[in-house]
This record gives structure tokens, C-alpha cells and sequence, in this order.
């Protein structure tokens, strides 16, 4: 009987690793004749989602994912958990480590999960986080565009009361944005301890908000609601008559009562006045200290494109949004286009330095630049890298440094080139795309002098 394999890929934006590994794993089945069915949880929800009857029938399930995905429901199957980027890079090799595993029996009770050591590092608290941040970014992206739609009446006209600019500052700014930090710390305590964790979460996030603790008080709460809550649940222990009053009176009223009571009285203060302590540096920073901080980010954003480090820098601009710092953002955005849109230039100034697929795979990878998906430089980078991330760490440096230095801003976290043309969206637009062609252009020369002739060009 053929073996039938699932896989679940999932990333933290759900908009580019998403996608690549689940075409990545499809191309792989379907040249080993392989029976594989991919669903995918990205930006627009989940889509090809498994039937029961497809999961009871399977022989394993790979989960190549960096948030929750609810893999409860996989229990008694074999499952095979690894960081997304694995399934990009090594997607035969997952498949055949699959069809490799013990089936699990039908009446199994406990679901035969492997977690090798190469998924270690992308689990706990890293996955918690961007769990949260995934579920944060579409309400940044509206709250900012929109605000940034309030100034095209004028930068202060949404100071008017009952005025259209008015409305789209309460929608963008009052709203939107409003619920960017409850959410976050929601969904990261959700992802430590499901439902349970939700509530507690939500309410730590707006105790955040409201004292002024920032995005640092909300990561805070979220990682403390989820973890008072997961203790509260494996702790409390109730006569089976009275099990059912644990999710929806006891844990919800404890944990919301004691992470509340935490961020009010220990934790809130201090983390307020590191955040106002950081604000007043980026917002009072000279030249010297914007450049190296653009310098920095926009490495982080190159080394390794779409990782912890990218990520990391991604999130703390992300989280400056809310606190009105907008130039981090955009040093950022335009630093994490830089890779993509680099390689793309190597490949055709360079053309005797890159494979006839490798200048097809360029033109993909130009579209993906200016979409701000710096994933479209990882083939580059994972056939050659210790020539292709030095240059494109560099390039990115270059622009992240420029773009601090020419006083840039950006209000929404992603969109690329296309958030441009929106009235004050961005700051110093020009400027803005002058640092953006600099630090490309600096990279792909660096790559075409680093890189060796092909000799199947």
C-alpha cells in the first residue's frame, strides 16, 4: 500500500517561507513519485487544510513550521517537526525521514513526535515569540497605512474633530494600533498554553500598553500569562465532576488576576522606563550612533534572511511603531530588500559568474526584492554561502546605515516599494530609494568579484 505523506508549513509573516517550502516539498514528491499533500497556514489563513479521513491515513505528517499550529490534532500519528528553513533546503531528505518512521497503530493514544536536535533552537520561546508577532503584523501594516492616509489632509488636519483625517487617525492609530501589544502578548501566552493562555495574555498586553511599558512589557506579559497559565492547568487538580469549571472560571480569573497584578506592581515600571529611556536615544541619536545602528540592523536583516537574527531586528523595529519611532522601520524594510534585489543585479553584470538557472532564478528573485521578501536571495545564499551573505550583509549594512543617516521613516512594516507612493508613508522617499540602490549595487559588485566563473554558464 503507497505510504501517504502531509506536511504543514507555516511562518511567522506567512508570506514567503511559507510558500517556498511547500512548492519546495511538492517538487520533491512529485520527482520521487511520492504521495504528499502540503497545507499551508500563511497571510491568508490556511488553505489545502487536511481532512480527518487525510490524517488518519497518513503514514507521517511533517510539520515544518516557526508558530502553533495546532498539532493536537495529529495525535497518534507520527510526527517529524523541524525549522521551515529545512524543508527549503533539504526537502527530499525530509520526505525520506518520513517515510522512514514507525506508522503509528490506530489505537495509539500519544502521537510519535521526533524532534531532532537541528529543531531545538527554533522552539520555546523563539517559536512563542513569533507566534505573536505573526498574529501582530497584519494590525500594524493596516493601523500604519492608514495614519499615513490621516496626513495626506495635512500632517496636523487629524487634530479636527469629527474630520475624515480625524477618523482614519482613530481607525489606524486609535484601533489598529491600539491593539498591537495586547495582541502580541495574547498570542504568544496562546502559543505556550493554548486557550487557557489567551486571556491573561490579552489583558497583560493592554496593562503593558496602558502604563506605557511598550512592546518589551507586552513580550513580557505574553511570555508570564502563557507560563502562569500552563502551571495553573498541569497543577490545579479537581474531582472530575468539577474539571469542567478549570477552563472557563478558575484558570482564566487566576492567571488573568496574577499576571495582572505582576505587571502592575513588578514588572511595569521598569519596563517603561527602559522603553522610555529607548525612545528618547532613537529620537535624540546624532549621525554617528544612527549610522551604526542602521549598520547593524540591516546586517541582521542579510545574515541569514528570514532567521532569528532577521527576525530579530525585524521585530524590534516592528515594536518601535508603536512608540512613534519610525526610522529603525525603514532602515529595516529597505536593508531586507537589499538581498534579493542584489543577487538579481549579480546575475546580470556577472552573467560568465551564474548558471543559465541561476539567471532565470535572478529575475524571481528581483520580484521578491521589491516585495520586501528578502527569502528570494536563500537559494544564492545556500549553493554559496561564504561569498553570497558577506556581500549581501554588507550591501544591507550599507543601506541600513544610509537610510538612518538621511533621517528616512517608515509607518507600515511591510509592502517594499509599493508602500512608496502612499503620501508620508515614508519619510524622505527619494533619499529612501537612493539608499536602497546604493547598498544593492555595492553587493552585487561585491558578489561578482567574490564569486567564481561557472563553467557550464
Amino acid at each position: 500500500m503507497e505510504k501517504k505523506i502531509l506536511a504543514v508549513t507555516a511562518c511567522p509573516t506567512g508570506i514567503a517561507h511559507t510558500y517556498m517550502a511547500a512548492e519546495a516539498l511538492q517538487q520533491a514528491a512529485i520527482a520521487n513519485n511520492i504521495a504528499l499533500k502540503v497545507e499551508t497556514r500563511g497571510a491568508m489563513g490556511i488553505e489545502n487544510e487536511f481532512t480527518d479521513e487525510e490524517i488518519a491515513a497518513a503514514h507521517a505528517i511533517i510539520v515544518a513550521a516557526e508558530i502553533d499550529i495546532d498539532a493536537g490534532r495529529f495525535e497518534g500519528k507520527s510526527v517529524l517537526t523541524v525549522p521551515i528553513g529545512e524543508a527549503i533546503k533539504n526537502p527530499k531528505g525530509l520526505l525520506d525521514e518520513a517515510l522512514a518512521m514507525t506508522a503509528a497503530q490506530p489505537d495509539a493514544n500519544q502521537a510519535d513526535v521526533k524532534k531532532p536536535a537541528r529543531v531545538a533552537q527554533r522552539r520555546g520561546p523563539y517559536k512563542h515569540l513569533m507566534n505573536g508577532v505573526s498574529h501582530m503584523l497584519p494590525l500594524v501594516v493596516a493601523g500604519g497605512l492608514i495614519i499615513a492616509l490621516s496626513f495626506i489632509f495635512g500632517i496636523n488636519a487629524f487634530k479636527e474633530e469629527g474630520t475624515l483625517p480625524a477618523a482614519l487617525m482613530n481607525i489606524g492609530g486609535g484601533a489598529a494600533l491600539a491593539l498591537m501589544v495586547p495582541i502580541l502578548a495574547g498570542f504568544i501566552a496562546f502559543s505556550i498554553a493554548e486557550k487557557p493562555g489567551l486571556a491573561p495574555g490579552l489583558v497583560g498586553g493592554m496593562l503593558a500598553a496602558q502604563n506605557g511599558a511598550g512592546f518589551l512589557g507586552g513580550i513580557i506579559a505574553g511570555f508570564l500569562a502563557g507560563y502562569v497559565a500552563k502551571w495553573l492547568r498541569d497543577t490545579i487538580k479537581l474531582p472530575k465532576n468539577f474539571e469542567g469549571l478549570k477552563p472557563i472560571l478558575i484558570i482564566p480569573f487566576l492567571s488573568t488576576l496574577i499576571t495582572g497584578l505582576l505587571m502592575v506592581y513588578v514588572v511595569g515600571t521598569p519596563i517603561k522606563a527602559v522603553m522610555d529611556a529607548l525612545t528618547a536615544w532613537l529620537t535624540t541619536m546624532n549621525s554617528a550612533n544612527a549610522i551604526w545602528l542602521g549598520l547593524l540592523l540591516g546586517a541582521m536583516m542579510a545574515l541569514d534572511m528570514g532567521g532569528p537574527f532577521n527576525k530579530a531586528a525585524y521585530t524590534f523595529a516592528v515594536g518601535l511603531l508603536g512608540s512613534n519611532v519610525f526610522g529603525p522601520m525603514a532602515a529595516v524594510m529597505a536593508a531586507g530588500m537589499v538581498p534579493p534585489l542584489a543577487v538579481a543585479l549579480a546575475t546580470v553584470i556577472a552573467k560568465k559568474k551564474f548558471t543559465s538557472e541561476e539567471r532565470e532564478a535572478g529575475k524571481v528573485a528581483a520580484v521578491l526584492g521589491i516585495s520586501f521578501i528578502s527569502e528570494g536571495a536563500i537559494p544564492f545564499a545556500a549553493a554559496d554561502p561564504f561569498r553570497v551573505i558577506p556581500s549581501m550583509m554588507v550591501g544591507a549594512g550599507v543601506t541600513g546605515a544610509l537610510s538612518m543617516l538621511f533621517g528616512c521613516t517608515l509607518r507600515a512594516p511591510h509592502g517594499g516599494i509599493f508602500v512608496m507612493p502612499i503620501p508620508n508613508a515614508v519619510g524622505h522617499p527619494l533619499l529612501y530609494a537612493l539608499s536602497i540602490i546604493i547598498g544593492t549595487v555595492v553587493a552585487a559588485l561585491l558578489l561578482s568579484v567574490l564569486k567564481k566563473n561557472k563553467a557550464t554558464a
